[in-house]
């Protein structure tokens, strides 16, 4: 079994490997990373913000068509008031930026994440921008549980040559609240942040410190809820894998 598993960033990623060994490699210039789960290989790659690191081309390029399983993973804000910071949701789908067209989850592994610990919910929005404000999140409640960058385009995209896929987020901020900083302006054409634009922005804000720290401290919370969720819910789709392999009275 071959699982591949996407985050945007680094930070969604880092405690995943505190808690499991990964080996590092690339592709198509560009870096991934592997591990070994209870026998089945599981490659991740990090998209960047909004998808824009050229991921796709790399995991294409190493996994063709050999695919079992693709999870798109990683922050998300909520949009409603009952999903706290680290709670992990499954969307049964996702709808794009422009809101006209929808990507779905697979119902097996909806299942399974759902008996790893993850609520399950009707929608997530990928959006085009980090949504900033609660205002706007207010909005986008109309149309899903969350907000992200990537899961419509990761489902779209991995359908291509991934056998099922799935999208799982961790609540990195809530519903009621603005983000410290402004996300858009500090990430770069491949859709990673960059620090000294981040020093930049909070130069010229400086008292946004408080709550940037804050929001670190909570991000750090929804990742490290999001690597133990990923581990029970690996493991528990390799066992579901073999228990389908065998069949009932066999």
């Amino acid at each position: 079994m071959r699982i591949l598993v996407t985050f945007a960033v680094d930070s969604e990623f880092a405690p995943w490997r505190k808690i499991r060994r990964f080996g590092k490699a690339s592709a198509a210039n560009m870096d991934y990373h592997s591990t070994e789960i209870s026998g089945a290989e599981v490659d991740v790659f990090l998209t960047g913000v909004g998808g824009k690191s050229g991921w796709l081309g790399a995991a294409s390029a190493i996994c063709g068509s050999e695919i079992d399983v693709c999870i798109s993973s990683g922050f998300a804000g909520g949009l409603r008031p009952e999903h706290g910071i680290g709670q992990i949701l499954v969307a049964e789908k996702v709808l794009s930026a422009r809101r006209d067209i929808v990507a779905s989850s697979e119902s097996s592994l909806i299942a399974c994440a759902v008996s790893a610990g993850a609520k399950r919910v009707p929608f997530f929005c990928t959006a085009d921008r980090v949504v900033l404000h609660a205002a706007e999140k207010l909005e986008l409640a109309r149309f899903g549980d969350a907000v992200e960058m990537e899961s419509f385009g990761v489902l779209k995209e991995a359908g291509m040559f991934a056998g099922r896929t799935v999208a799982v987020r961790a609540i990195s901020d809530t519903a009621d609240e603005d983000l410290p900083l402004d996300f858009n302006r500090v990430t770069n054409d491949t859709g990673d942040v960059s620090i000294k634009r981040v020093l930049g922005e909070v130069a010229s804000a400086p008292g946004s410190i408080p709550a940037l720290i804050r929001f670190a401290k909570r991000s750090k919370l929804a990742a490290e809820s999001l690597a133990n969720f990923l581990e029970r819910f690996l493991a528990a789709l390799v066992a579901q894998s073999r228990s389908a392999s065998v069949g009932p009275g066999q």
